[in-house]
């Protein structure tokens, strides 16, 4: 498990970029959950787990959402893509030492 700060053990660390992304386009220009819904042809309660981050959205659900929401398909897959890098290392807990020796393998190139 990943914490919020390293010193307070009371707050695991989940990151939601996308979902926040989303919700935050979708309400700046007054859509509603259920025309997304409509969009994506999926239930409304499936895109709020989006937004909330209980669900993770397929890619081509985040093209389709890129389209709607009227924003670049590179700035969702980015967010999305976070938060799949995210979930995963949080799943052990020496993933973020891994990210750590990618990164600095990634600064040599």
């Amino acid at each position: 498990m990943i914490y919020l700060t390293k010193y307070d053990k009371s707050i695991p660390f989940k990151l939601n970029t996308l979902g926040d992304k989303i919700r935050q386009a979708r309400e700046s220009q007054g859509l509603l959950l259920r025309q997304a819904a409509a969009f994506l042809e999926v239930d409304t309660a499936l895109v709020s787990k989006l937004e909330r981050g209980e669900r993770r959205p397929q890619k081509e659900q985040v093209i389709k959402l890129a389209e709607f929401l009227k924003i670049k398909p590179e700035e969702l897959l980015v967010l999305w893509m976070a938060d799949k890098i995210t979930d995963f290392i949080t799943q052990d807990e020496l993933g973020v030492k891994a990210l750590d020796l990618v990164k600095k393998e990634f600064s040599k190139k």
